[in-house]
């Protein structure tokens, strides 16, 4: 056990031999008439039972005071009584060496006093946050509230809902109120969760909004009559801990001292909140550390005590509030006890605006950086993610102090990252082969960190090896922090955020590949090659290493840095992504060996979750390139899109629009069981009811005008699906395949389909599989399938109620001019469908050349029928199961 971990048990070794001291010097007397005043000596609200005092000698009495009330509360109890027995000397004694050796908090008695002095002892910690640029900032000015809806648990839910088109989710802005139902269930019947999950995507607040939540619990505003004590763990910085730790040692370090009785706040776990940053972060157990911690008084590793918080094993009935990445939540899941799931979305466009004010302080200054960046729509759209909207700021700041504006337009994160590294050596005037030098340097220590399990402490002496401490891009990229310890101060360094340490990690793949020429881009191999790792933390170093190869991007590293990006390492990067539609697996005739297939069952689950992940990542990958050329030559080997079980996010909508708006001849996108309803932001209602109902056809963003129309009713309502559906509508998109599976489809996605399949020219098949649509919806996508320019020539259905279908079925047989191929597999079809379907067959005006019913059971009459129709059009292909 080292220092740190020692001193809790030290100061229980101190409070123990002064207990010892006091008690011996008493005379049996004096002992006797000590033990008759105990008794009647309640510390909140408890005693020692009389018959375990009353033979008690004063070995035993340290024992049971200890036992009962903790070493450093037992001391001051002692000191009390003594006063109360009138043997005052002793007392005064006993307390001149208590404030000598366990300092002056050890007076306080009960842990209501406790709880106050914690409080306040939270609030000034925790009044002020460190800005990237380690500029403290008061965090009631700072924090801007985000966007929170219903995490991705909910998905199911949505997808097996009513067929009826439900009201939107809402996305919550985070205010007390919203911060105050996280632990709520999601209705009245349910009980209250002790785990939420926040989750999210990198830089999107989680981090700031978890400190908020412990700032404004300190200010009574949270939680008061369910949590006694709250503790803020990050869990990155705690993984990185030398040494062993008990969970006792890690609440006593957010004490003011470490004399406080820390088993007695222990004791109630439910009246505990721990928020736990950053639990992506921690790795799979491995053999050794495979059991979470039980106990709070063992000496242990980081991971077995951030493990045993979170699978409730330690300090059962404990509420956590665990903030994570998205890619993580899969692989958390495993450990955690019954998680509610909550989504953090970002910044409003409300809110944004915001920002922007409390950012640039100067009111006009605002103005004019919040009118710029509103007037490019893509770099507005970015700032959703708070960091960003802070890069944004930071370079928009720095730009008109110079007297300039922002020079170029930013269309992904990747462009805005380093529009903001160059700004800012420019602005240092760091340009030299020296801090080009350093700089690469850095990147390479982001690199390092990254691969080393997500590292993201450094030390001085981390600094030092690489001749970085004290130089030029430490003072402009990294932040210092120092950790008070029991011997010394601590003191690291790290990145001005994590997401930005993951881009120098993947800029750093760029400005090293020169140094290899003749190898075929090594590192840059390496890391995409690791594809478990790609969908775990590596995602977001890949997804920027695509971005850092556009073009521009690529130009600007050569201007900015100083070396020229071989042209293997594109071409290099580009063949990965077309090797991924090859299946991996063992050699054709390998062996398992038992040991193998207990392997791989039990990474099972955990590698389903990552699977269904991958293909949006690759989209963004992709996206962040900006580069059709690119993205059509990888698509070109990927044939079919699959995203499945994913609730988009109209980011996600983005990525997928602008890959298909790119995709060559042929291309195929399945969606399966994927959440199409838009989460709506929730408002107050301030305005009056005329108001309100008007603006509710004019003033949300959810309900548009989209269509040209005569009526002066209420316009048809916006969906997710809309612009891919304009996409597909362009000459230039060429996806020739859309299915649905199992997806709920909303009015409003139905509505916008059927424009879309009217006038697209590339689309020639849809599929529309085990997918829940109402009446009105059945009856807009059969409008458009019918209308005369619709290209559709293969229509796939396999619906649960096909009785309610076949009448919109005979429309699109009997006007269709393209439809040449029906798929009816796996539907029921009872007689009563089969005879208007036959009729629809033999229709003069009908084109269809194939009808597939394999895995469909027809009777005798409907065998019947179809022969009939085979018979009077012999042209006509009829598939079934015999």
């Amino acid at each position: 056990m080292d220092a740190a971990g020692a001193s809790c048990s030290s100061v229980d070794a101190v409070a123990r031999e002064l207990l010892m001291a006091t008690l011996e010097e008493l005379s049996q007397e004096q002992l006797k008439r000590f033990r008759h005043k105990l008794r009647d000596a309640p510390l909140d609200g408890r005693s020692i039972p009389w018959g375990r005092l009353e033979r008690s000698d004063a070995v035993d009495l340290v024992d049971k005071l200890i036992e009962f009330y903790e070493p450093v509360p037992a001391v001051e109890m002692t000191r009390q009584v003594l006063k109360r027995s009138d043997i005052r000397d002793v007392a005064s004694r006993l307390k001149q060496q208590q404030l000598q050796k366990l300092g002056p908090t050890s007076v306080l008695l009960s842990v209501s006093a406790f709880k106050k002095k914690y409080r306040e002892h939270v609030l000034r910690q925790h009044a002020k946050v460190k800005e990237r640029n380690a500029r403290s900032v008061k965090i009631n000015k700072r924090f801007t509230k985000l966007l929170i809806a219903p995490g991705t648990g909910a998905v199911e839910d949505e997808l097996l809902g009513p067929l009826g088109e439900p009201e939107p989710e809402r996305a919550r802005r985070s205010d007390t109120h919203t911060f105050n139902r996280l632990f709520r269930g999601n209705d009245e019947e349910s009980s209250q969760p002790l785990t939420v999950v926040l989750q999210g995507p990198a830089g999107i607040g989680k981090t700031m909004a978890a400190k908020k939540i412990l700032y404004d619990w300190a200010a009574g505003k949270l939680y008061h009559s369910q949590v006694d004590f709250a503790f803020f763990m990050p869990c990155g910085e705690l993984l990185e801990r030398p040494g062993k730790r008990s969970l006792a040692d890690l609440v006593l370090d957010q004490c003011p001292d470490r004399a406080w009785p820390v088993k007695r706040i222990l004791a109630q776990p439910n009246r505990l909140l721990f928020i736990l940053d950053g639990a992506d972060e921690l790795p799979t157990l491995p053999s050794s550390e495979a059991t979470p911690c039980k106990d709070p008084l063992e000496a242990t590793s980081g991971l077995r005590v951030l493990s045993g918080l979170l699978s409730q094993e330690l300090l059962p009935g404990a509420r956590l509030l665990v903030t994570t990445r998205h890619a993580a939540t899969g692989r958390l899941q495993g450990r955690l006890c019954s998680p509610q799931c909550a989504e953090i979305r970002g910044f409003s466009d409300k809110d944004k605006k915001k920002y922007f004010f409390k950012f640039f302080r100067d009111e006009r200054k605002a103005e004019r950086a919040y009118r710029f960046v509103k007037e490019n729509e893509t770099l507005f759209a970015l700032c959703f993610v708070p960091f960003v909207c802070w890069i944004v700021c930071t370079v928009l700041q720095q730009q008109l102090e110079l007297g300039r504006d922002l020079s170029r337009t930013s269309k992904t994160t990747t462009s805005v990252y380093l529009l903001f590294i160059t700004s800012m050596l420019k602005s240092a005037g760091t340009n030299g082969p020296r801090v080009q030098g350093e700089l690469r340097t850095l990147c390479r220590l982001a690199r390092e960190g990254i691969l080393d399990h997500h590292k993201a402490q450094f030390s001085e002496e981390d600094l030092e090896k690489l001749k970085l401490r004290g130089s030029q891009v430490q003072t402009i990229f990294l932040n210092k922090k120092e950790i008070p310890g029991v011997l010394k101060t601590e003191v690291t360094y790290q990145f001005i955020d994590q997401s930005f340490q993951e881009f120098l990690a993947a800029l750093s793949y760029l400005l090293e590949a020169e140094r290899t020429p003749g190898t075929p881009a090594g590192g840059v191999q390496k890391l995409l090659n690791s594809d478990a790792e790609l969908r775990g933390h590596l995602a977001l170093t890949t997804r920027f290493l695509f971005g850092l190869l556009n073009t521009e991007g690529l130009r600007d590293i050569g201007n900015h840095f100083g070396c020229v990006v071989p042209d293997h390492v594109k071409k290099d990067t580009l063949r990965w992504v077309q090797g991924q539609s090859h299946p991996k697996g063992p050699p054709v005739g390998a062996k398992k060996t038992a040991e193998l297939e207990d392997i791989e069952d039990a990474e099972e689950e955990e590698e389903e979750e990552e699977d269904l992940n991958f293909g949006l990542e690759l989209l963004y990958c992709l996206y962040e390139t900006q580069e059709e050329d690119f993205v059509r030559q990888a698509l070109s080997s990927l044939p079919e899109i699959v995203l499945e079980r994913v609730r988009l996010t109209r980011m996600d909508l983005e990525v997928l629009n602008y890959c298909v708006q790119c995709c060559p001849d042929g291309q195929a996108l399945r969606l399966v069981s994927c959440g199409l309803v838009a989460a709506k932001e929730k408002k107050k209602k301030k305005k009056s009811l005329v108001k309100r109902l008007k603006g509710s056809v004019t003033g949300t963003n959810l309900v548009l005008s989209l269509y040209s129309s005569q009526s002066t009713k209420k316009q048809p309502p916006v969906s997710l699906l809309r612009p891919l559906c304009e996409t597909m509508t362009t000459p230039k998109c060429h996806l020739s395949v859309l299915i649905l599976s199992h997806c709920r489809l909303p009015d409003a996605v139905c509505r916008d389909l059927s424009e879309a399949l009217k006038v697209a020219p590339a689309l020639r098949e849809l599929g529309l599989l085990q997918s829940r649509l109402t009446n009105t919806g059945l009856r807009l996508l059969c409008e458009g399938l019918a209308w005369p320019k619709c290209q559709v020539k293969t229509l796939r259905m396999q619906l649960p109620d096909l009785q309610e279908v076949i009448n919109y079925l005979v429309i699109v047989l009997q006007q269709s001019p393209v439809l040449t191929t029906l798929d009816l597999s796996g539907c029921q079809l009872p007689g009563v469908i089969v005879e208007p379907l036959c009729a629809a067959l033999k229709h003069p005006k009908c084109s269809l050349k194939t009808l597939s019913l394999t895995s469909v059971e027809l009777s005798e009459n409907s065998l019947r029928d179809l022969q009939a129709v085979k018979t009077s059009k012999p042209d006509l292909s009829i598939i079934y199961s015999k």
